[in-house]
């Protein structure tokens, strides 16, 4: 037996838990961005047009009434080490024997990149890592990172054929992905452009969906330019996802990566909608592709929801990603999450990590409802997060200075399947509250009017099975798209399959002339 088990639960955080360091697999490949010269400017950025971006409150300055952790930097960096500590060797190899190899495998028709899981298994198991991460990366340019976000626990190792068998246990798909990638060590760069084809193609946003597009787009022989509004690439695995979950600058280390198939351009300070429109990309590339994600979050649509201590859980999680210093944080050692997905999960997690005394994760229909899978919801009891369901938000309240001093709540129960309030209420005392309720489309970013054009689903753009907006030359993906769920995984095989289409149709083009 494996010690590192799913079934088992998620490992409880000691301070003696110290992380393992993993080696990279891009072993030589990989530079510091600031020391690699590119000749098409692979880190542009247009500082006086960032100049003129509205600039809003930092999280430090809306909760700068409340008082920082406690505990020493190092202390503190101690608690957002890895949640999943790797697989050595040994592990790897035992656990790759569990895979059974099965024919039309339904562990690949649960990954929605399609990666061919008993394929890279098999490599593992007769030790060519390499090979393996060969069959990973070839489906999903991001499966470093996928291997340590992805809800396997929902998707492959659901659907492993040994859930069935005696041990009632699937093999650890999620951690012998990450096994393979971690330790590949290639003595050449798996991946080799195309020659080029002189087509340009424009990606906006470099989250999941933009940079899988731009590096498929890219071996296909097509120059592409990214445009990215933060000074960062990378979107939600940068920004959005829990600090134990993605450590060590894994995403920029994963992007350094991704970049060395060249022809890839990376235009910082570009927002659509801001400085940049949808028409002009479109009169200069040859196709343009649409990775916005949700970048605002929804409101409770109550009184005081701009009172200093109430404000959205991703805010809070991308300033803690950022942060070199974890003591400078403002810590709410009483506070209130909202919300029942992963990123609810996430910010209670962090928030007692980081030392607060009581952490309420309440939800407005039952535990059964909840977005986050069971095993999120486990790591959430085994950090002391207290999660209480059947309660919906009822009024804000304040302090004599107007910060919040706690939230209402209006008990719920279900009436003929229909949400409805029972009339009773409770009081939670808080320092802060954190809205992790859902994301919501930004549409300023369709503001100009070949934009205003695309069809739209709800908030949403609006797809065809190809990526293909209601704009010819205009494809969509990820996050801001009405397909499929709001995945990593699934944002990255949106770009892969839109950059397909795209080379398609290019080249359709081409012959057609």
């Amino acid at each position: 037996m494996l010690p590192l088990d799913c079934a088992a639960g998620p490992k409880p955080f000691t301070p003696e838990y110290q992380d393992e360091r993993i080696a990279w697999f891009w072993g030589g490949f990989a530079t510091q961005r600031e020391q690699a010269p590119s000749p098409q400017g692979m880190t542009k950025t247009n500082a006086r047009q960032r100049q003129e971006t509205v600039r809003h409150k930092t999280v430090i300055e809306t909760l700068n009434h409340l008082p920082h952790p406690h505990e020493s930097a190092a202390a503190l960096a101690g608690h957002f080490t890895d949640l999943a500590p790797p697989l050595n060797a040994r592990q790897a190899h035992l656990e790759a024997s569990r895979c059974l190899y099965c024919y039309d495998a339904p562990c690949v028709n649960a990954c929605p990149s399609e990666i061919d899981i008993p394929s890279f298994i098999r490599n593992i198991h007769q030790d060519n890592v390499p090979g393996a991460a060969q069959k990973i990366l070839s489906a999903n340019i991001l499966g470093g990172s996928c291997a340590r976000v992805c809800p396997t626990e929902i998707l492959c190792q659901q659907a492993c054929v040994r859930n069935n068998a005696q041990e009632c246990a699937p093999v650890l798909i999620g951690l012998l992905q990450r096994y393979a990638v971690d330790n590949a060590h290639f003595t050449e760069h798996p991946f080799q452009r195309a020659a080029s084809t002189g087509k340009r193609i424009a990606v906006v946003g470099a989250g999941p969906a933009g940079l899988s597009c731009a590096h498929r787009s890219a071996m296909h022989g097509h120059d592409v330019v990214i445009f990215e509004a933060r000074e960062k690439a990378g979107g939600l695995n940068e920004y959005g996802i829990a600090k134990y979950k993605l450590v060590d600058d894994y995403a920029q280390k994963e992007l350094d990566f991704l970049l060395q198939i060249g022809g890839i351009e990376i235009r910082h300070g570009q927002k659509l909608g801001d400085n940049l429109t949808l028409s002009e990309l479109h009169q200069q590339f040859d196709a343009v592709f649409l990775g916005l994600g949700l970048n605002a979050s929804k409101q409770l649509g109550l009184p005081h929801e701009d009172a200093p201590g109430l404000l959205a859980a991703t805010d809070y999680i991308r300033e803690l990603r950022q942060a070199d210093d974890l003591t400078q944080l403002p810590l709410a050692e009483r506070c209130i999450v909202l919300g029942a997905g992963n990123t609810a999960i996430d910010m209670a997690v962090q928030m007692a990590r980081l030392g607060a005394r009581d952490v309420n994760l309440v939800y407005r229909r039952g535990a059964a409802d909840m977005g986050a899978t069971g095993h999120e919801q486990d790591i959430a009891k085994a950090n002391q997060v207290r999660l209480l369901t059947w309660a919906q938000p009822d009024e804000v309240l304040l302090d004599a200075q107007g910060q919040v001093r706690g939230m209402r709540f209006a008990r719920t129960t279900l009436v003929e399947g229909r949400l409805q309030t029972t009339g009773e209420t409770f009081e939670l005392a808080a320092d802060a509250i954190f809205k992790a309720i859902g994301q919501a489309f930004d549409s300023s970013a369709l503001a100009d009017p070949l934009a205003r054009e695309l069809k739209r689903q709800g908030e949403r753009i609006q797809v065809d099975d190809n990526l293909r907006t209601s704009i010819p030359g205009v494809y969509a993906g990820g996050d801001c798209t009405s397909l499929d769920q709001d995945l990593t995984v699934q944002a990255v095989q949106h770009g892969k399959r839109a950059a397909e289409a795209i080379n398609a149709q290019l080249m359709l083009n081409v012959e057609a002339a």
